[in-house]
């Protein structure tokens, strides 16, 4: 590396510069230097932010480290791109490490200011400058926590607005089954009695117990029927108990037919009973098989309701370490349970799970935040009326595991695609969104698991994909807290009097 004492004259040309007036021009040559590099790095990321540097002549590439690897983030060759301690106007208010690693690729010139200088320059020649850029730095980490905190809250209270809906429905019928049992319970005694005290041997008592236990094993057995042929048996078995003198025929046929019993079975009673106590047999029958269809509802919802509570459990991981190895199926699947209400009943979800996929190390609690996200916007996008995909499959190229989200909306906008990941930026109307979502999705995936997501965008078929490390050493989850963090200091652009972000160097 040589070092140089820089012109004026050729800091002028440098867009950085271009309204300094000749003293503060001095005023850089004096403290700065030019240095001429061979290719080969300048910084690391990590080390003390020491030196702010400015490209005068050749190119420039800043890269990140994400598990282990160097990944490139922006390459530059147009004079005046900047990197480095730019942030050191903050002083001991923010750390000053270097946030990315920086290299030359061609012999090149930077200029170079070190870090105690940019302060001081900030300092005296931007006195309200410095104000507003502390203001506008330290004032947007506060907006993003608080809309952050405000988005995580909004859908806590969709989800739990959702989940109480979903608890409610199997709650209410448990409740109505159990009022109904009851009084079948109440029935059966009363029938019992009259067996009790009628014409029974101890053979047709007998008889009319085994007839009962096979009603019961019809009932478990009872097979899914359309409407029309649960119609067209209903009126057979209701001409059936007609026929043999049996009252309300067209009360008990419904009962009958749900628990899968047929005309020649109730032959079968008919001729295992004396012929003049067919009809109460018959009664004795129903107030059995209602009572195990009403113990199966109950069954049933109480499932339902357990199983609800188990995805609620599975979603928020509360009784689980952060970092562990995980199913990514039972992510998803607790994701889709606790979105049902909200994703629609006009919703279409494919599963595609490749099962032999290996468990994964991953912070459960917040990779379900990121499922919330992409499933939540890809039921938004089709207005709740469509085809969603959930896929995963191996990249074994790159040892990846990756979750696709797919939705059959009307795709994103090509001169939006590119921002869709910015903080606050979103295409829903006000109110409806913070534009955080996406964000909040990205650092977890990228700066939490080493990750990636990707997107891709035509009408009818706008895809997610989500690259997770199959194999990763525990991550370092460092300064960024997990979902309510706010926006790495490298992604606040420079602001005031400068050319358009794609042309500035992102700060190191």
């Amino acid at each position: 590396m040589t070092k140089v004492r820089c012109g004026k004259d050729e800091l002028r040309t440098l867009f950085l510069f271009e309204k300094l007036d000749d003293d503060q021009l001095d005023w850089l040559c004096d403290r700065g230097r030019v240095e001429a590099l061979e290719p080969g790095p300048v910084y690391a990321e990590g080390e003390p932010a020491t030196c702010f540097y400015v490209l005068v002549e050749g190119s420039v590439v800043l890269s990140t480290r994400v598990a282990g690897d160097d990944v490139e983030v922006v390459r530059a060759d147009q004079p005046g791109v900047y990197a480095g301690a730019w942030h050191a106007y903050l002083g001991d208010r923010m750390p000053q490490l270097y946030q990315n690693s920086m290299r030359v690729t061609t012999p090149s010139r930077l200029f170079a200011l070190d870090a105690a200088d940019v302060a001081a320059m900030m300092r005296e020649w931007f006195p309200m400058a410095l104000h507003l850029l502390e203001g506008l730095f330290f004032g947007m980490q506060s907006t993003q926590q608080v809309i952050g905190q405000r988005e995580r809250l909004l859908a806590l209270g969709s989800l739990s607005a959702g989940l109480t809906h979903e608890l409610n429905n199997p709650a209410a019928a448990a409740v109505r089954a159990t009022a109904a049992l009851r009084e079948r319970v109440a029935g059966m005694r009363h029938k019992l009695g009259m067996i009790a005290a009628g014409p029974w041997e101890r053979p047709e008592l007998e008889s009319l117990i085994r007839l009962q236990e096979e009603a019961v094993e019809r009932v478990a057995k009872a097979p899914t029927l359309t409407p029309m042929q649960t119609a067209d048996r209903e009126d057979i078995l209701g001409d059936w108990l007609d026929e043999h003198g049996i009252d309300d025929a067209w009360d008990i046929a419904p009962i009958f037919v749900q628990a899968g019993l047929e005309p020649d079975w109730l032959d079968h009673v008919a001729d295992s009973v004396p012929p003049g106590v067919v009809a109460g047999a018959v009664r004795w029958l129903t107030y059995t098989i209602e009572s195990e269809l009403l113990m199966r509802e109950i069954e049933d919802s109480t499932t339902r309701i357990s199983s609800l509570v188990t995805a609620a459990k599975q979603y928020s991981q509360m009784d689980r370490a952060p970092f562990q190895t995980v199913d990514i199926h039972e992510l998803l699947e607790s994701t889709l349970v606790m979105l049902g209400r909200k994703i629609g009943p006009d919703v279409d979800i494919r599963r595609d799970y490749d099962r032999s996929l290996p468990p994964l190390p991953a912070y459960a609690a917040e990779l379900n935040q990121v499922w919330t996200n992409l499933i939540d916007n890809a039921a938004s996008a089709m207005d709740h009326r469509g085809v969603l995909t959930v896929r995963t499959f191996a990249d074994r190229d790159r040892d990846r595991l990756v979750v696709e989200i797919g939705d059959s909306g009307p795709g994103i906008d090509p001169a939006i695609r590119g921002r869709i990941f910015e903080p606050f930026f979103t295409t829903k109307p006000v109110g409806e969104g913070t534009g955080l979502g996406l964000d909040i999705s990205w650092r977890i995936v990228v700066n939490k698991h080493h990750g990636d997501i990707t997107v891709e965008s035509v009408p009818g078929d706008t895809r997610f994909q989500v690259g997770l490390p199959l194999t990763v050493a525990r991550p370092d989850p460092g300064p960024v807290p997990p979902t309510d963090s706010i926006a790495p200091t490298d992604s606040i652009a420079p602001t005031g009097p400068v050319p358009p972000a794609e042309s500035v160097m992102p700060p190191g």
